[in-house]
């Protein structure tokens, strides 16, 4: 009898660790969900896999918080609001240079802040972990930028990115919390 007790009572602790193990990985999912956004999708669809996806999320976590990341100061911060507004007023005149003025500010404004300047590829990566859900906008904007250096874009083309390039640098110009091991 005693030893139907103690497979009975291994079997429970089984099932509870299993439990347990799939209810941690459901909130880390959710967290990666919810601190990646779209990012998160994006991940899944380029890796084939939700686990090489969370790898591979996890992976930008750790990298990101090794950068530092500082806040922009008051008055850097009016100066880019200042700045930001005077190519929203170029865009009437001169839009596929308000769009390239604008993608050179958001650019300025990530090395300011201390996004390392290590590709297309890496800043998108870097940036998704703080920024996930403007992201999709800042590659839209890309993508018009490109069509506009050879005049392929829209008016209406270049409008959407000028909203898209602003959604992510009023991201970055908002967020002040610093990161980093390495804070002085």
């Amino acid at each position: 009898m005693s030893t139907g007790i103690v497979l009975i009572v291994v079997v429970v602790v089984v099932v509870a660790g299993m439990v347990a193990g799939m209810a941690v990985h459901r909130r880390r999912r959710m967290r990666l969900r919810d601190r990646f956004g779209p990012e998160y999708e994006r991940a899944v669809e380029a890796t084939g896999s939700r686990r090489a996806a969370e790898q591979e999320l996890d992976a930008r976590e750790r990298r990101f918080a090794d950068l530092e990341i500082r806040p922009v100061p008051g008055e850097a911060r009016k100066e880019y609001a200042l700045r930001w507004a005077r190519v929203q007023e170029e865009f009437v005149d001169r839009p596929e240079g308000a769009v390239h003025d604008a993608d050179e500010l958001v650019a300025e404004l990530m090395r300011d802040r201390g996004y390392p300047d290590e590709g297309y590829e890496q800043r998108l990566r870097d940036l998704s972990v703080r920024h996930g859900r403007a992201l999709e906008q800042y590659r839209e904007a890309l993508e018009v930028h490109a069509m506009s250096t050879s005049r392929a874009a829209t008016t209406e083309q270049l409008r959407g990115a000028m909203t898209h390039y602003r959604t992510l640098f009023d991201d970055l110009l908002a967020d002040s919390e610093p990161t980093g091991a390495r804070r002085s």
